[in-house]
């Protein structure tokens, strides 16, 4: 096993901090990771090998399994988070290297092909191969540096210094905490998805839309800044139009490219090459970086390769018009913005006669949440099926005055619960958090034991959306004392 210093570059820690807001995470875990089995600029073969697989290896390679359970937890939450990191920011191949990440733990972290697996860390790694750690209020996973603790020292995680935190009675977390500080948490239940900002596999082109084309495009109109010829794209909103097209064409005639204005893989990488060099991201140290842009841009829009929790329920929104609307397909609700779920908007944006350009801006949202409001007004909550969806990433309360999809699907999951058991006080579906539901919140949760609050948190909403599924699909008894 190895336990040298793993990860130990000296501003790769330092992540870019998010003004204001929850954060906004696009960060998919991947289904396959290749690593370079020596130094970068060693000639070395490269594997790929499944996400899970290799966060198997790198855990039983860095880890022993005797260890407590919390101290094992905590070093694979950065393991993983490592790993994350490094896709997140296209490292190696912005750099022109064909990999995600080396096996070396002078530039990254140990992994030994075809070794043996040990069945508690691999049990582990199943549970939370899909968390990573993340500074609060900032956008890419924590480049969480670690080492043994014994050997090599490092200003980030010890390893043996986590199995004496564990033995003490530090949690998982706590012991994340104690190495990074208290501001960290963990980001739970990623998809699974090779939708994410590396290059898609297909050629981007004139009538695209996604967070890759608007990383494309903030990455084309920093490089104009050094390379004049190069117009500015505008607007840069991730959808690839005419603008977009003429700054590609430029770029590729100053970089000796193919001039065919469509952004292809050598294309792709060349941009992702070019900024790094222009705006020094290799050294992580550049205020207002391009997730801080991305992230500003997509506060109130959705694109291709979100996986915020609003894209869950813009999914089932466009299912439901599915069945109204037969040029909008139906969609699966997996919780990311895929190719499918972008053809949907844009056959509801041409019936509606809006611009298709398949971005989910206010315009659309609002057609959208008052189709379905108009739908859900003619049915009565026997007649809803709702599919188990996730918690909307932020506390739903009455001084919500605007009307909140998250809130929507609340109340209809309460209407419902509140036929089955009466004590339960009925309330209208409108979106908006008024003080009937926040009776009915302050009902459900003495009923069930959680602390009558009246605000819907992530507990909340499980417990709302277990007992509605209950109900639903499987039927309930109420508790004794309410029959």
């Amino acid at each position: 096993m190895n336990f040298s210093c793993s990860v130990n570059n000296q501003n790769v820690n330092e992540q870019y901090t998010i003004p204001g807001g929850p954060p906004t995470y696009f960060a998919t875990i991947p289904e396959y990771i290749t690593v370079h089995l020596g130094n970068p600029n060693e000639d070395a073969e490269n594997v790929t090998i499944p996400f899970i697989d290799y966060i198997k290896n790198v855990a039983s390679s860095e880890l022993y399994p005797t260890w407590p359970e919390n101290a094992l937890r905590a070093n694979i939450h950065a393991i993983v988070s490592v790993a994350l990191n490094r896709i997140a920011l296209e490292w190696y191949k912005a750099k022109g290297y064909n990999f995600d990440i080396t096996n070396s733990t002078q530039y990254d972290q140990a992994y030994v092909n075809n070794r043996g697996i040990f069945d508690n860390i691999s049990n582990i790694a199943d549970e939370i191969f899909n968390q990573y750690i993340v500074r609060d209020g900032q956008v890419l996973p924590l480049y969480t540096t670690f080492c043994d603790g014994r050997v090599s020292t490092c200003d980030g995680l010890h390893q043996w210094g986590s199995v004496d935190l564990a033995n003490e009675g530090f949690s998982a977390i706590d012991i994340l905490k104690y190495y990074y500080g208290e501001n960290i948490s963990l980001v739970t239940d990623i998809p699974i998805s090779s939708v994410g900002l590396a290059y898609p596999g297909e050629p981007i082109k004139l009538g695209d839309s996604s967070i890759i084309v608007l990383r494309q495009q903030l990455g084309l109109n920093r490089i104009s800044d050094n390379f004049p010829a190069i117009p500015e794209i505008y607007p840069a909103d991730g959808y690839f139009g005419e603008s977009t097209e003429l700054a590609v064409k430029e770029f590729q005639r100053v970089f000796n490219l193919p001039v065919t204005g469509i952004i292809d893989q050598a294309t792709f990488y060349k941009i992702r090459q070019i900024y790094t060099a222009v705006s020094k991201l290799s050294e992580l140290t550049v205020p207002g970086s391009i997730y801080e842009e991305i992230y500003e841009i997509t506060r109130n829009i959705l694109l291709q390769g979100d996986i915020r929790p609003r894209v869950t329920y813009l999914q089932y929104f466009l299912d439901v018009l599915s069945l109204y609307y037969p040029s909008i397909p139906s969609v699966a609700y997996t919780g990311i913005f895929d190719e499918q779920t972008r053809q949907g908007v844009l056959e509801f944006q041409k019936i509606m006669g809006l611009p298709a350009t398949g971005i989910v801006d206010s315009e659309t949202w609002n057609q959208l949440y008052n189709s379905i409001l108009g739908i859900f007004n003619l049915l009565s909550p026997e007649n809803v099926y709702l599919p188990r969806l996730r918690y909307p990433g932020i506390e739903l309360r009455r001084d919500m005055l605007q009307e909140q999809p998250g809130v929507f699907i609340l109340q209809q999951m309460l209407s419902y619960i509140a036929l089955v058991i009466p004590s339960i006080p009925p309330i209208t579906v409108s979106g908006i958090f008024d003080e009937k539901t926040e009776n009915a919140v302050m009902a459900f949760q003495t009923m069930f034991g959680l602390e009558p609050t009246g605000i819907v948190d992530e507990a909340s909403w499980n417990e709302i959306a277990r007992i509605y599924s209950e109900q639903r699909f499987n039927g309930l008894i109420a508790p004794q004392e309410i029959i």
